[in-house]
């Protein structure tokens, strides 16, 4: 969904108008011509799925951009959001009454014809006049401004067209071309209003209303009066209306329309939850964190909406084409009227209606929505998936990438340190170990510490005497016993670091885990800490070699923990001790030698090689500003395996666009020999450019139902614990 919207009246900001002219690119380049040198504005994006215009200005009213718009002879009406749902069933409705009748009354004409009355005849003619008025008035009244402003749309070509039509006599045909040409764009309008849906309904999914707590009870207000820091109840099989935190209960939560799971996830104070989620089991209390308009589900929608602006490739391939092909088309119809004639090589009626029928394949349609349509299918159909693509050129792109460099921590481990092993060397249960072991920690403040002490859930005892050895370990007193928990250069100080002590430790930390000891008067316990690799890391990795796409790990670890690491996850490469200067230096060599580079990481402490990068990737920016905001594409959950799906979702779209422009090509140069050959009509060259933009749009629609590759792990499962006896 667009930003919200200035209207004429809002002063300084952004107003976003509906053009009806705004055809194709050729009243894109007219409209950029007027408003560019307006002083005051400051950019324009344009969406032609959506005839839009979206103005970003320093003007105390934007009335001289409309008086700009209107000098071409184009209407622009200001977007209200919250009305364009009403009023496009409105106009749906009306266009269609307005076309059903057109139809009736240019297909009598035709039919009177085949009951053998002329051509010319008078019921013939004011049939053909009635069909041209009802359904032909937006089509001329829109040629006619066209020619006054001196520009070459689709409507003034189809107006020529018609007007030499019936210059000539053949009003059934005029009246039967205007019809076809008002079904196809009806048609056209409803079939790409399908894919403004995709992005319009991600916002609709949040409920307009949220049970928010008053005066001790439970009040139903609109979403949009519901404040920061309220608390509202979600009860099981409700949707959540707006961003918050969970302040009571626990639930599963359905977070598909946001990061694209199939899996539920559970959910329990303290845990982020997002507006157009579902709440599936348990009754939740919310802390709201962010207004209406403003959290996740509005963010991604909106940045959707604004990627348009952003061109693919092929787009701009496209909008440069038709800048030359639609005058060179036009030429060729002039020529084609007269040289023949001039040099007697035929009929002034047979050349000049096969110049009408140029007129009318000059006109790219097809070709010019061939490439928006599926652009924003793709785009849309990416992020029902979890995948924020922010913009046409990214998504395009991405299919490029040959090398992916991976940031370790967060990307393809958890991020958090867990308790992964205990070896216990016998003298007390695992249970006591854990505890002692927790009881003692629970006073440290060190990574490590916490792993430990979250892994135990029973009571802990009462520890004293408290010491911190620095760089080792600490020591404290239960119950009269002094323990010490050191790491492996404590436990050789100490005398403590036999063969098979030191054996354990060896393969521990070989494992690019941290290892400490529990020790009294001798060994205890080994217990063993790390950032464990994520349950589809090495799934992610092995698609994206099958892609045939290098992969290498960065980390700031040490090298051994990332030779460890890369070694679970199956990459080759791995390069530890990197501060972030020196991911941006690795990164800089690699775009210069290995072709289209991705980085991947948090989408914060990774920022210059993520912007140096070719394709900067963000992880888990699901409720994150920064990545939304500043990453090529956000990832919205921890799943690394849709780095190769956004290579597959990018591929597949670049094969459509590249089928649509092939299909209106095609159409065109085939009706371009048939019409020089004199086989061609004018009705069936409409149809045929109808049938063209039918088939295009129907093709990039595909993109909105693709299905997912792969299935769904839970990334949140932490790897399990190991014990072993001695």
């Amino acid at each position: 969904m667009a930003a919200p919207l200035a209207g004429p009246s809002a002063g300084v900001g952004v107003v976003t108008y509906r053009v009806e002219e705004l055809d194709c690119a050729t009243e894109e380049n007219d409209l950029r011509a007027v408003l560019t040198p307006l002083p005051g504005v400051r950019s324009l994006e344009f969406d032609l799925v959506g005839r839009r215009v979206r103005v970003r200005h320093e003007l105390a009213s934007p009335a001289p951009i409309e008086a700009a718009i209107r000098e071409l002879g184009m209407r622009p009406s200001v977007v209200v959001e919250a009305e364009g749902a009403e009023l496009s069933r409105s106009l749906s409705r009306r266009s269609i009454v307005i076309t059903v009748g057109a139809g009736v009354l240019a297909v009598g004409s035709e039919v009177a014809v085949i009951a053998g009355a002329d051509e010319q005849s008078l019921l013939v003619a004011v049939l053909a006049l009635a069909a041209i008025a009802l359904g032909g008035r937006d089509t001329l009244r829109k040629g006619f401004q066209a020619l006054r402003s001196l520009r070459m749309t689709m409507s003034l070509l189809m107006s020529v067209a018609v007007i030499g039509a019936i210059a000539i006599g053949q009003w059934p045909e005029a009246a039967v071309v205007i019809w076809l040409f008002g079904v196809a764009e009806l048609i056209e309008a409803l079939s790409l209003e399908r894919a403004r849906n995709a992005i319009r309904s991600l916002v609709g999914l949040a409920p307009e209303t949220a049970s928010v707590r008053r005066d001790g009870g439970w009040v139903t207000v609109p979403t949009g009066e519901v404040p920061l820091d309220a608390v509202i109840l979600v009860k099981p099989g409700e949707r959540i209306a707006l961003d918050g935190r969970v302040t009571s209960g626990a639930s599963s939560v359905n977070q598909a329309p946001i990061t694209g799971e199939s899996i539920s996830v559970s959910k329990t104070v303290g845990d982020p939850v997002f507006a157009g989620t579902i709440n599936e089991r348990g009754t939740l209390e919310i802390t709201v964190t962010a207004a209406k308009g403003e959290g996740t589900l509005d963010r991604i929608a909106r940045s959707i909406q604004e990627a348009q602006a952003d061109k693919a490739p092929a787009q701009r391939f496209v909008d440069r084409f038709a800048a030359i092909y639609t005058p060179a088309v036009f030429a060729m119809a002039i020529i084609v009227a007269v040289v023949p004639v001039v040099t007697g090589h035929g009929s002034f009626h047979d050349w000049f209606y096969r110049a009408l029928v140029l007129l009318v394949l000059a006109c790219p349609c097809a070709l010019v929505i061939s490439t928006p349509v599926t652009v924003v299918s793709g785009l849309g159909g990416a992020a029902r998936r979890g995948i924020l693509i922010k913009g046409g050129v990214h998504l395009e792109n991405a299919r490029k990438i040959r090398t992916v460099a991976l940031d370790k921590t967060g990307t393809l481990t958890h991020g958090t340190p867990v308790l992964t092993d205990l070896v216990n060397l016998g003298e007390l249960t695992d249970d006591e170990v854990l505890r002692i072991t927790a009881s003692i920690e629970a006073l440290s403040e060190h990574p490590v510490a916490h792993a430990i002490v979250t892994a135990y859930h029973g009571p802990l005892d009462d520890a004293e005497e408290f010491e911190a050895i620095t760089g080792r370990g600490v020591r404290a007193s239960i119950a009269g016993t002094v323990y010490t928990l050191g790491n492996h250069r404590l436990a050789e100080e100490t005398g403590m670091c036999g063969p098979e002590l030191e054996a354990i430790l060896e393969r521990l930390e070989n494992e690019a885990k941290t290892a400490i000891v529990l020790m009294n008067a001798h060994p205890i316990a080994v217990l063993a800490v790390a950032d464990t690799l994520r349950p589809n890391s090495r799934q992610a990795v092995d698609d994206l070699k099958a892609l045939g796409v290098t992969t290498i790990m960065l980390t700031g670890d040490n090298q051994r923990t990332a030779t460890a690491i890369a070694h679970q996850a199956g990459i080759d490469d791995a390069r530890g001790d990197l501060l972030p200067d020196d991911k941006l230096r690795i990164i800089t060599e690699l775009v210069a030698t290995a072709g289209p580079v991705g980085m991947v990481g948090d989408g914060v402490n990774d920022a210059p090689a993520l912007a140096k990068a070719d394709l900067g990737i963000a992880m888990g920016a699901a409720g994150t500003d920064t990545a939304i905001e500043t990453a090529d594409i956000a990832l919205m959950d921890d799943d690394p395996r849709k780095i190769a799906e956004t290579i597959r979702i990018s591929t597949h779209t670049a094969h459509v666009l590249w089928q649509n422009i092939t299909i209106a090509l095609g159409v065109k140069v085939i009706f371009l020999v048939l019409t020089l050959a004199g086989t061609a009509s004018l009705w069936i060259a409409v149809l045929a450019d109808m049938g063209a933009s039918l088939v295009v749009i129907a093709n990039g629609l595909r993109l909105l139902r693709r299905p997912a590759h792969g299935t769904r792990a839970d990334a949140r499962r932490d790897t399990p614990t190991t014990v072993t006896g001695r």
